[in-house]
């Protein structure tokens, strides 16, 4: 049981990071329900296909997940560091859209699908293990909001530049990772 649960830890890091920097610079309470459920479902649902497609997948899959999860983490980064330095009225991130959160969901979760195939390894049925999976990542990813909102409205709202760094930097370390 403990291996699935730092599994999910492990698999909920990233979206807790985006989450993070996502509460940084928006006051849209949307993305404070929004994120969570993406994420946890999104992370369940991509260890499930990887569990599903097993072997055969999983040569593919971990051939180009680091290079996908970076393409929409720099495209989602660096648009949050230009409307920042662009500025605005309200100097704020932008409300979250349906493609927004598709984005986010798909970049921070193939690394699901990758750990997916690795499920019937873990000593728990693979279904417990994706629910762990998903409610975990939801959990993470709703303090992780929270703790970002926070200090974003401490700090100010310019710290949309930091989260569009953080944002790029999970991208770039997926990449060293990978090599």
């Amino acid at each position: 049981m403990w291996q699935a649960i730092a599994l999910s830890f492990g698999l909920a890091m990233d979206a807790t990071a985006v989450s993070a920097a996502r509460g940084l610079g928006t006051r849209d309470t949307k993305d404070q329900l929004v994120l969570p459920l993406v994420f946890g479902g999104f992370q369940s649902g991509m260890a499930a296909l990887g569990w599903v497609a097993g072997a055969w997948a999983g040569k593919y899959i971990a051939r180009y997940d680091h290079w996908v999860a970076f393409g929409l983490l720099a495209i989602i980064g660096g648009r949050m560091i230009y409307e920042a330095i662009r500025g605005g009225d309200d100097d704020e991130v932008e409300p979250g859209s349906f493609a927004l959160y598709i984005g986010l969901g798909i970049a921070t979760s193939i690394d699901a699908a990758a750990a997916g195939i690795t499920l019937p390894l873990v000593p728990v049925a693979p279904w417990l293990s994706l629910v762990l999976i998903g409610a975990i990542t939801a959990a993470c990813s709703a303090v992780g909001y929270r703790i970002g909102r926070a200090v974003g409205h401490k700090l100010g709202s310019s710290l949309e530049i930091l989260g569009g760094v953080v944002l790029i930097g999970i991208g770039i370390n997926m990449l060293i990772q990978a090599a």
